[in-house]
């Protein structure tokens, strides 16, 4: 089973793990009353539907004012968005999602799931944030680090540091990665899924890691 990328988001902050400020809508009417709740007029704006691939199909835009803002969430809901992951058919925008931009320092990949073959938990992770981990993996394996743990209450420090060595964080940002991986663990555990990807993870300019794209997958 999928969710969209807001429900986990609203999960990942219950867990303690930072996400940008964001609101929902499913009419173009509600635009005005919702974003009153975020921050900044800066904003981005993203079609929910279940596949991949938004950014190229037309389903992510940076807008800069209320203005652009409605005019660019009117043309996105109800549109048919074409993925790599849809099909040529496509997924109908039935939602959207509107959140807080920032400024970006860095991106990352980072990910947690159940290896069957292994019947272990596996971190993946890669400093190449924002790409597909699968043309990753063709191209420059070599860019992808998969740490595999036995089942346990948390993940000890030496493995949280092979699994974010790809980033190259400074020693001030360690204690946040370590919470971030324990995080995303507990919530595959408790939460009984079997996929959490993170997508791009970044680092602020101001040094904070925050979840900028989410996905989690459960069992059906």
């Amino acid at each position: 089973m999928n969710i969209h990328e807001h429900q986990a988001k609203e999960i990942l902050n219950k867990f303690g793990i930072s996400v940008l400020n964001g609101v929902v809508i499913f009419d173009t009417k509600d635009l005005k009353k919702k974003i009153k709740k975020l921050k900044s007029t800066n904003l981005i704006l993203k079609a929910q539907i279940h596949a991949g691939g938004r950014g190229k199909a037309g389903g992510i835009k940076v807008v800069k004012d209320f203005k652009e803002l409605k005019k660019e969430a009117e043309k996105m809901l109800g549109k048919v968005l074409i993925t790599h992951q849809t099909g040529k058919s496509g997924i109908k925008v039935k939602r959207l999602y509107i959140e807080e931009s920032c400024d970006i320092a860095k991106e990352f990949y980072l990910s947690c799931l159940v290896d069957r073959a292994s019947s272990k938990i596996a971190f993946i992770s890669s400093a190449e944030g924002g790409m597909d981990i699968e043309q990753v993996a063709k191209n420059n394996p070599e860019k992808i680090i998969t740490v595999k743990l036995n089942i346990s209450k948390s993940v000890n420090k030496e493995n949280v540091q092979k699994i974010i060595k790809p980033f190259d964080l400074p020693v001030k940002l360690e204690k946040q990665a370590f919470d971030l991986i324990q995080s995303i663990y507990k919530i595959l555990i408790e939460k009984d899924a079997n996929l959490i990807e993170i997508n791009p993870l970044i680092l602020t300019k101001n040094n904070n890691l925050l979840c900028l794209d989410a996905k989690i997958n459960f069992d059906d």
